[in-house]
């Protein structure tokens, strides 16, 4: 099959990402707007810019040897795009992007269904094979050149048509309502992607910077007849709404309560994924100051508190990694039956504990952290996150196809998630009973971030911050204080303000308040616990 001109395959292409990729971005359109009277118009408006806009962008880059790789490129990533955007009302941006590159194989995994086959065959293989198979007829260079030359001035002179006849709507589309751009496809993910480039990409080897190297224990510490052993529980995605700990109708936390925990019922996250949350809630950097660049090219909390030489720090992970947190402590991976001994549809958290007593043995001259990464809530298929027997709440959500299931499913499978993580936790605690004769013993859980289960449509994590619902971004987090540990702090003064706002950004000076470590990057205003601890 032929066709006479490269550009009237961009033309047609535009108008078939237009027409089948940009549901979502449609729907969002017509639920802001209505699609009634003048605003049928102006929705209809925006159909035909977006064709004349993605026309230019492809005339642009357009040659011989560029036009079908483009498109083809294009169509695929599109098509995968456009399946997130339309099922799980995903945004496909920058930090999106990194957080897709960081999941590995056997989280993709769970991102499979037969809905996504349907649109990678028909909005990926099909079009791809036919723009493949097509032959286009290139004319002389002139030709080509004026050809190319009258397609872009076409294309902006719609563009500015459309623009100028519709100023009054697109001000407002523009001005107050400026995250329909997000679902744009292919053009906000194009975007995204140089975004994620522009950020991500250093001009040369990464430098890590220094910070924390006076970090020591404070003196009148130092003499204690016993060391200090704490396990941190990294979390994943659990939201502080579906602790029962905070009110929540469904009893999720039946062991915790029995424990003399702390509950931190307002705390929030740093960012909406892992790859985001989990870097920065251990960098010295604050929500606001934080990004990527900074946290690859920083030593954070742990590095500090290794500073010391008088803490020996282990990370375990049962997730994807420790997104670059513990590359300079002993970390082990415990995704797999290899290292894992508890594993039955996968392997599964409590699995980290398995050992560590081993780890303690050989380590007990010095305070010991131990660092323990969960699968916790990993979305979608929330089913398989748990051991059956902890599936009691029903009916649950048994695909990862969540928009097929009621609301009532979904809640329940991720609730026994939390049940589960519920019993984790709890047996870390017991874990460390034993080691409350001859150590100072505590547990810190904090998850990376939250989920949204279908609230307004939206499901799983990773929208933009400024954007993202408050089950995104508001996180469960709980303290437990062991033996002498407990005795260090004035636990009714704690429990005053432990409903006070908090935040991730809080974490790195906690963690080296409970250290009892000095040095000029600890501020003592920002350690939750620096108010209650009694002094020595």
């Amino acid at each position: 099959m032929k066709i006479s001109s490269q550009y009237k395959l961009i033309i047609f292409s535009s108008i078939f990402f237009t027409l089948f990729y940009n549901y979502s971005f449609f729907t969002n359109v017509i639920k802001t707007y209505s699609f009634s009277g003048l605003n049928s118009i102006y929705i209809l408006s925006t159909a035909l810019l977006l064709v004349s806009f993605l026309t230019l962008f492809f005339t642009i880059f357009s040659s011989k040897y560029t036009t079908k790789p483009l498109l083809l490129i294009t169509i695929i990533i599109s098509a995968f795009a456009a399946y997130f955007m339309d099922t799980y009302h995903v945004i496909i941006d920058d930090e999106m992007i990194r957080n897709s590159l960081q999941t590995n194989l056997s989280e993709s995994s769970d991102l499979f269904s037969l809905k996504l086959v349907l649109y990678v065959v028909f909005l990926a293989i099909f079009p791809s094979y036919f723009i493949y198979k097509l032959k286009i007829e290139y004319k002389p260079f002139r030709q080509e050149l004026f050809a190319k030359l009258k397609t872009i001035i076409l294309s902006i002179s719609i563009i500015l048509i459309i623009l100028f006849s519709f100023s009054k709507f697109y001000t407002s589309f523009f001005r107050e309502h400026k995250p329909l751009r997000y679902h744009v496809n292919p053009i906000y993910w194009i975007y995204s992607i140089g975004n994620y480039v522009n950020k991500s990409v250093n001009s040369g080897p990464i430098v890590v910077k220094e910070i924390g190297k006076d970090a020591k224990i404070i003196q009148e510490y130092t003499d204690k007849e016993k060391k200090e052993l704490i396990i941190m529980v990294v979390g994943e995605a659990a939201r502080a709404d579906r602790f029962s700990l905070n009110g929540y109708k469904k009893e999720t936390n039946p062991l915790l309560k029995q424990e003399d925990v702390i509950n931190f019922s307002n705390m929030y996250s740093c960012g909406t994924s892992t790859a985001q949350s989990v870097p920065c809630m251990f960098s010295i950097f604050d929500k606001a100051d934080y990004d990527y660049k900074k946290g690859i090219s920083t030593q954070n909390a742990l590095d500090v508190l290794k500073h010391t030489n008088d803490i020996d720090i282990l990370w375990r992970d049962n997730n994807s990694d420790s997104k670059g947190v513990a590359l300079r402590v002993d970390f082990e991976d415990y995704r797999t039956a290899q290292t894992n001994t508890i594993c039955d549809d996968e392997c599964r958290d409590e699995g980290m504990l398995v050992g560590l007593d081993e780890y303690i043995k050989n380590h007990k001259d010095k305070d010991i952290l131990i660092v323990l990464h969960q699968m916790g809530n990993h979305g979608p298929a929330y089913y398989k996150r748990y051991p059956k027997e902890f599936e009691k709440f029903t009916p649950v959500c048994k695909t990862n196809q969540l928009e097929e299931c009621t609301q009532e499913e979904v809640s329940n499978a991720y609730d026994n998630a939390i049940l589960y993580t519920d019993y984790f936790l709890s047996k870390v605690i017991n874990f460390l009973k034993p080691y409350s004769n001859d150590y100072e013993t505590a547990m810190l859980y904090m998850s990376d971030h939250g989920e949204s289960l279908g609230e307004n449509g939206f499901y799983l994590h990773g929208m933009p911050y400024m954007l993202a619902p408050d089950e995104q971004k508001h996180i469960a987090s709980v303290l437990w204080l062991g033996g002498e540990m407990r005795e260090d702090y004035d636990i009714e003064k704690l429990n005053s303000y432990k409903n006070k706002s908090f935040s991730q950004d809080n974490l790195f000076h906690t963690l080296l308040g409970l250290f009892e470590v000095g040095t000029e990057v600890y501020k003592k205003d920002m350690d939750i616990l620096n108010d209650s601890r009694k002094p020595e």
